[in-house]
């Protein structure tokens, strides 16, 4: 079936704005378009009664466009840090959303939306990462995110130290064992070496005996 034109009561992404005449699919304009009141058929007489307000949303986006322009050149190449709990491996017990993101821009100023922040998983381990932000089809740009420790480097140098020093408390007993295991299998070794002498001096006399 062909496409039908229908006029635009309010702005639909990625279809048009108020006032606009658009071409659409049959089922698309049946089902979700005009039950919902947003397009309406293109006659002259509606056309004349939305310019009006066609003009106020174009004004509208005017100065959305400008913002947008503005908020693209603050926040280039920005750095973000955020503190998070992990475990030794670095792998964090929460994570990282792109609405925390988001949160942490509009905290410094910059009003940016969840779905302006493109990160698609969570990130889940710390690490320093480089976040997509799109303001708009032709307005991206990039930040840096610092995912860190919530401890401080003190407490983290410390804990390490700890450990190690642990690690080499639960290898003493196991060198201890190791070097009393030894003597024992030497003594152990030992009595069979002995066993042997009277062997051989039984068998000298005999040697002898036939001799004689």
């Amino acid at each position: 079936m062909r496409n039908i034109k229908l006029l635009l009561t309010e702005n639909i992404d990625n279809l048009g704005i108020v006032g606009d005449v658009v071409e659409v699919k049959p089922g698309y304009a049946r089902n979700y378009l005009l039950p919902r009141s947003m397009a309406i058929a293109p006659t002259p007489g509606a056309i004349k009664r939305l310019a009006a307000r066609r003009a106020e949303v174009e004004k509208e986006l005017k100065l959305h466009r400008e913002a947008m322009v503005a908020l693209l050149e603050k926040i280039k190449d920005r750095e973000v840090t955020m503190q998070r709990s992990a475990n030794e491996q670095g792998v964090l017990f929460g994570g990282v959303s792109q609405h925390d993101i988001a949160q942490a821009l509009q905290a410094e100023g910059f009003m940016v939306e969840d779905r302006m922040v493109r990160i698609g998983q969570q990130i889940k381990r710390l690490d320093t990462y480089q976040i997509p932000i799109v303001l708009a089809a032709d307005l991206k740009t990039e930040i840096k995110l610092w995912v860190v420790s919530d401890k401080p480097a003190e407490q983290l140098e410390t804990e390490k130290e700890e450990k190690a020093e642990a690690a080499v408390e639960e290898e003493k007993p196991k060198r201890k064992s190791k070097a009393k295991a030894e003597p024992e299998a030497a003594a152990e070794a030992a009595p069979v070496v002995e066993e042997e002498k009277p062997k051989r001096k039984g068998k000298k006399k005999a040697d002898d005996a036939e001799k004689a």
